[in-house]
């Protein structure tokens, strides 16, 4: 039988304020998604463009305690389990546990053909979102799954040439990034996810104007690109996705990115950053491509 899969952070904040940002409707709109409605120990919905399948409420809670919540979330017709956790712990921080049963493994989270397939991600983007929203930091923009465009700002405070280096260096994205990445930092140079040898076909650096753009694109047509631009030591980041069948856009993929963006902030801004990333599950996933 497969493990649900799991996503951990961590949070500076204590587990009251973390149930509060979990289960205050308002809070929730600030963070999660457009709508929320909380009446515990009956009710705990959520929907709206930055859902999956938010067209309408679909959960079902089934369980709220103090530290814990469960639901039901039926997708693409399939019965799936959602628990919260949120832990306390002897570091003076707050970790916040999702585990979600029932959602496909790596394989088709990375093909996502299905709604189904794209929750690991929304859970990667809203829990960041969460963090910063905890700790009093603007949030990074969501997904609408109700458009194809997909493209995104946000401000960093740091140079621009600093943030081109994380973007192209290996050692410094995998860093921020949570995961090992193989580049060939040149103009048509390979950029694997993972390594050259698992990603036997990928992307090719096809713009590079250090400190100021990078573009990668993929052989079925995928283009992701960052555009900087700097004023007073910080720098407006544009990331846009582009190239993809507009009827199927691939929304998992782009929240990746946009997770990816909100840490790539944080390891910019924090003097003590550390990831807020602390564990990751999903079945199937190579074992050595997680680096946090």
């Amino acid at each position: 039988m497969s493990e649900p899969t799991m996503i951990k952070v961590r949070a500076n904040a204590t587990p009251d304020e973390v149930y509060r940002a979990l289960t205050e409707p308002e809070r929730l709109r600030a963070w999660l998604t457009e709508h929320a409605e909380v009446a515990l120990p009956e009710r705990y919905e959520f929907w709206g463009p930055s859902t999956p399948a938010g067209d309408k409420p679909r959960q079902r809670l089934t369980h709220a305690g103090p530290r814990q919540l469960r639901f039901d979330w039926p997708i693409d017709d399939t019965h799936t389990e959602v628990q919260i956790d949120i832990i306390d712990t002897a570091e003076g921080f707050t970790e916040v546990t999702v585990n979600h049963d029932g959602l496909p493994g790596y394989d088709a989270m990375v093909a996502e053909r299905e709604t189904i397939s794209q929750v690991h991600t929304f859970w990667a983007l809203s829990l960041a979102n969460l963090v910063d929203h905890l700790e009093g930091r603007p949030t990074t923009p969501r997904c609408d799954f109700t458009s194809p465009v997909q493209r995104a700002e946000v401000t960093i405070d740091a140079a621009p040439e600093d943030v081109f280096h994380s973007l192209l260096d290996a050692e410094t994205f995998s860093r921020w990034f949570g995961a090992r990445v193989e580049v060939e930092p040149e103009l048509g140079g390979r950029w694997a996810m993972g390594s050259f040898e698992v990603d036997t076909d990928p992307a090719r650096i096809t713009a590079l104007e250090p400190g100021r753009a990078l573009t990668l694109a993929w052989a079925e047509g995928l283009v992701a690109s960052w555009e900087l631009e700097g004023s007073g030591g910080k720098t407006r980041l544009t990331l846009v996705q582009s190239g993809f069948d507009q009827t199927q856009p691939p929304y998992g993929a782009w929240m990746g990115w946009l997770s990816g963006i909100a840490e790539l902030r944080r390891f910019h801004e924090l003097p003590e950053w550390r990831p807020l990333f602390a564990g990751t599950h999903v079945d199937g996933m190579p074992e050595d491509l997680l680096t946090y």
